[in-house]
């Protein structure tokens, strides 16, 4: 990574932490949590990593069925109180197949390179492993709005946007298969008492729009390759010999044959 890529991903962190310590962010993490708590309601094992700049939500934390929970952060001094790793989320700093479930909250629009992310992920999860993936969503009207004039606290101005379906074409290409989406927040907030009066356009959108919700959310599970064993040439039922065959039969003295 070079010095303007660092730069560019310290910025995209700091604002994701200021942004979601405001009213606004605060009641679209609400909103985030419950949907996390559905996701891996039903992912077990012994290690949850979460991957970013975001601790893992307290709620998530009291309600996972995986009790062991870390976070790899890249960020020294991060508020958690459970086991924290200073880490690139790009070079995990753990062994090969040794994760049962990642939680990447955010972190794809906060690095420089979110196929890297994803490979990783790939890397460090057990066969069957499950990795959940939330973002902002590039084609939401929070995602086009930010960079209006005026607007800019819709969605952390740093970072780079994705759409649900740009992220799921990187995941099968990092060899995972989809196994649930979400899409959550309808409505343009402009207020965190915007967050209560919008029940009924988050309906409307989850039923004809899903696409445009502005965040995404995603389950996928590590592939295992089916390996099909070939069998060994001695026992394939290929000739052995060419030409006419001999009839054997029972020989009598050493002169009789057929």
């Amino acid at each position: 990574m070079t010095a303007a890529h660092r730069h560019r991903h310290q910025a995209a962190l700091f604002e994701l932490h200021r942004w979601y310590r405001t009213p606004l962010g605060l009641a679209v993490a609400r909103q985030e949590n419950a949907c996390i708590h559905r996701l891996l309601a039903t992912v077990f094992g012994y290690y949850l990593v979460h991957v970013g700049a975001l601790p893992p939500p307290a709620e998530v934390i009291a309600a996972s069925r995986i009790r062991q929970q870390v976070l790899v952060t890249p960020l020294a001094g991060s508020v958690y109180d459970g086991l924290t790793i200073i880490g690139a989320e790009t070079a995990l700093p753990l062994a090969t197949e040794s994760v049962d479930a990642l939680l990447l909250l955010h972190t794809l629009e906060c690095s420089a390179e979110p196929q890297q992310v994803l490979g990783e992920a790939e890397r460090v999860l057990i066969p069957n492993g499950r990795v959940v993936v939330l973002g902002f969503n590039a084609l939401s009207v929070g995602g086009l709005w930010r960079w209006w004039p005026g607007m800019r606290q819709q969605l952390p101005a740093s970072g780079q946007l994705h759409t649900a379906a740009q992220v799921e074409n990187w995941l099968a290409q990092a060899g995972f298969a989809l196994e649930a989406r979400e899409h959550l927040l309808f409505c343009p907030l402009l207020s965190e008492r915007d967050a209560d009066g919008c029940a009924l356009l988050d309906a409307l959108g989850q039923r004809f729009w899903p696409f445009l919700g502005g965040v995404y959310a995603i389950r996928a599970v590590k592939q295992v390759a089916i390996l099909t064993p070939l069998k060994p040439a001695w026992s394939r039922r290929c000739p052995l010999l060419t030409g006419t065959a001999v009839r054997p039969t029972t020989r009598r003295n050493g002169t009789d044959h057929v």
